[in-house]
């Protein structure tokens, strides 16, 4: 019997229908010498220290650092019984079909359950992009050996302990040192979460103290001598104080210029235009779409996300969202016109943009070289009622369609105009764009990124040496502005290409451009696991991050290699290099294990003043000695109790016997 091991149960019945397999079975559906059964989400964990040794139980700086040697999972509770579904039917298995989402964590789902249940049999794995029939006829056809994606179980694997490893030790470590202000309560440290947390302390600091610099600017109405057909034109200064920037800092400067210019003529001394052409953008993967989202509707990063696996599960509208491509494979191009007709049909607004499109025009988002595991994010074929989906995921999936369409219309093209002047031994410049064709902006429509605020729709036709006059010139007070607070579209962005922002010149040189914290399926969980535990919140009606009190405590006394993102970049890209095979998983963790050694070691030598007066000063007890007598009553007498519940379930600590009388309590 083939085995078919899917991710979730809707994904199971959508490829058993394709399969004609159609009869219950326990956790599973059957056909002809083939079953469907199902994971939900990872039916492993990861084990807690506890199950490594008992000693772990008990929170203490003493037994720190933990390293597992050899790790251990355990089946989630809830799902006992579907784990014992699956190992009844390996036993009669031929083969197995990892059928999960087609991703480094689809992968671990898996083959962390067959390593579990020691399957050894042969492997095949089941590669989707989307969730229409006709797609999974398409990858049934097309089944890989299992020793091909293997190693994204590896990396997998690798992020897996990793995070385990951080987060464990550093975890407890701070948990038991406290923070500055001696709040009690858990202090998650994660090795993505904190130098995310990180990224937005540092711009709140950045934000609040931002000392605004004035600096001055002339803006001239002018017009040709032989025509009023008036136009803007900038100074361009020159022998005046600037800032680091080259921004005029003197007002009297610039009073002068434009007291000067006013009523004198000038000439033309540059005049030229250039027909520039914009192609198409890119259609999205989920970052992108997220970052949109953000933008335009104001959505949280996991919104996003929800409702793209919507529209990839239930609707089968979309291709895989989980995805960092924004290229398409040169085969799918075939299919282009099936999709079109798909995304047109039932809509009159899209029939009319579809109508006007080029189905032979190949944009350059088809190129086999730019495709990674996963190509970017489409309609499928599938026609869907689109009248029947929420607000949200209509507005998702509008987005999505008009990036498609947009391939296959032609470049925008548009005149850029420069004018170049010099009156009264001042150069002064204006700038003009005309749209000449529309092309793709028909279907999105929105405003270029690089069109400037001083771009002008009209420029007058001139030419050298032409004759200009200045009617007015007003001077400009102006302001620099501070960086813009992190919205969730604008974080992630951040969060993706951090390699951008290093400034060590030997690490800028380790990390790609691109190289992020975080990958396409994790960075909307990171956020909301910030939010959840406090760490940051949303204000506004942007839905501005700004790091809390307690998000800025934490990252004050976190070291600087358990929060660096350049540091977590480069894990995360040695990750990448596990899953294609390149690096090898015993040399991460090794990794991994001498940073939280020497982590633990310096936080346990070396306890910073901040997490010293974080301890309670009044009525202190030492660590060390032996109290017998409660030192806030005098009377009774203290005695080891363990926590029972919250964050510090499992820590002993001191507590004076006459409660409730005396509520003196020392955590130890």
């Amino acid at each position: 019997m083939r085995i078919f091991l899917c991710e979730k149960p809707s994904q199971a019945r959508d490829i058993a229908a394709v399969l004609g397999a159609n009869r219950k079975g326990e956790g599973c559906l059957l056909g002809q010498d083939v079953a469907v059964t199902w994971c939900f989400g990872h039916l492993l964990e990861m084990a807690p220290p506890e199950a490594y040794d008992a000693a772990y139980k008990r929170w203490s700086l003493d037994t720190l650092p933990i390293l597992p040697t050899e790790w251990k999972t355990e089946v989630r509770k809830d799902a006992a019984k579907q784990f014992r579904a699956i190992r009844s039917l390996l036993k009669q298995a031929k083969e197995v079909v990892v059928a999960t989402d087609a991703d480094r964590e689809g992968e671990t789902i898996g083959r962390e359950v067959l390593e579990a249940l020691n399957w050894r049999g042969r492997v095949l794995r089941l590669w989707l992009s989307a969730l229409d029939p006709a797609s999974i006829r398409k990858a049934l056809g097309q089944l890989l050996p299992g020793e091909k994606t293997a190693p994204l179980y590896l990396a997998g694997l690798g992020r897996a302990r990793a995070d385990w490893l951080v987060g464990m030790n550093l975890t407890r470590a701070f948990t038991l040192l406290g923070t500055p202000g001696g709040a009690a309560g858990l202090r998650s440290v994660g090795r993505v979460q904190t130098p995310t947390l990180k990224l937005i302390v540092e711009r709140d600091h950045e934000i609040e103290h931002f000392v605004p610099q004035t600096y001055w600017d002339v803006a001239a109405l002018c017009a040709p001598a032989v025509s009023d057909a008036s136009f803007k034109a900038r100074w361009q200064h020159t022998n005046v104080p600037v800032d680091t920037e080259g921004r005029c800092t003197s007002e009297p400067a610039a009073r002068t210029v434009a007291q000067r210019l006013v009523g004198r003529e000038g000439r033309v001394t540059l005049a030229e235009t250039k027909r520039l052409s914009e192609p198409p953008p890119l259609p999205f993967d989920l970052s992108g779409l997220q970052q949109e989202c953000s933008r335009r509707f104001g959505m949280g990063a996991q919104e996003t996300l929800d409702s793209a696996q919507r529209l990839y599960e239930q609707w089968k509208a979309t291709t895989y969202p989980r995805t960092d491509c924004t290229y398409l494979p040169e085969s799918q191009f075939a299919e282009s016109a099936a999709v079109l007709a798909a995304v047109a049909a039932g809509d009159p607004v899209m029939q009319q943009l579809v109508g006007l499109a080029d189905p032979a025009r190949r944009s350059r988002a088809w190129d086999d070289r730019k495709i990674t595991a996963h190509h970017a994010i489409i309609p499928t074929a599938a026609r869907v009622q689109v009248q029947e989906m929420s607000e949200t995921d209509r507005r998702v999936y509008d987005l999505i369609r008009r990036r498609y369409v947009a391939q296959f219309y032609a470049a925008h093209e548009f005149d850029r105009t420069r004018i170049e002047l010099l009156i009264e031994g001042e150069r002064l410049h204006a700038t003009g764009r005309v749209p000449v064709v529309v092309g793709w902006r028909a279907v999105i429509g929105e405003r270029p990124d690089d069109e400037g605020d001083d771009d002008q729709a009209q420029l007058p036709r001139l030419k050298q040496s032409d004759p200009v006059r200045c009617a007015k010139a007003e001077v400009e007070r102006k302001q620099t502005q501070p960086p813009a607070r992190f919205t969730e579209g604008t974080l992630i962005q951040a969060m993706k290409s951090v390699g951008r922002l290093v400034q060590d010149l030997k690490l800028r040189q380790v990390l790609k451009e691109t190289s992020g914290i975080g990958t396409e399926a994790t960075r909307a969980s990171i956020i909301e696991t910030l939010l959840a535990r406090a760490y940051i919140e949303r204000r506004g009606k942007k839905k501005h991050l700004l790091s809390t009190p307690k998000g800025r405590a934490l990252i004050a006394a976190v070291p600087e290699a358990a929060k660096d993102a350049a540091t977590t970049a480069v894990w995360e890209q040695a990750l990448d290099d596990i899953s294609i095979g390149r690096g090898t998983l015993d040399d991460f963790l090794a990794q991994q294990r001498t940073l939280v050694t020497t982590l633990v070691l310096a936080i346990k030598s070396e306890a910073s003043p901040q997490m010293a007066a974080a301890r309670p000063q009044s009525a202190a007890v030492s660590h060390t000695e032996k109290v017998q007598t409660c030192p806030q009553c005098k009377t009774g007498k203290l005695v080891q109790k363990t926590a029972r519940k919250g964050s510090r379930s499992g820590q002993m600590f001191w507590a004076c016997n006459g409660w409730p009388q005396c509520s003196f309590v020392r955590n130890r």
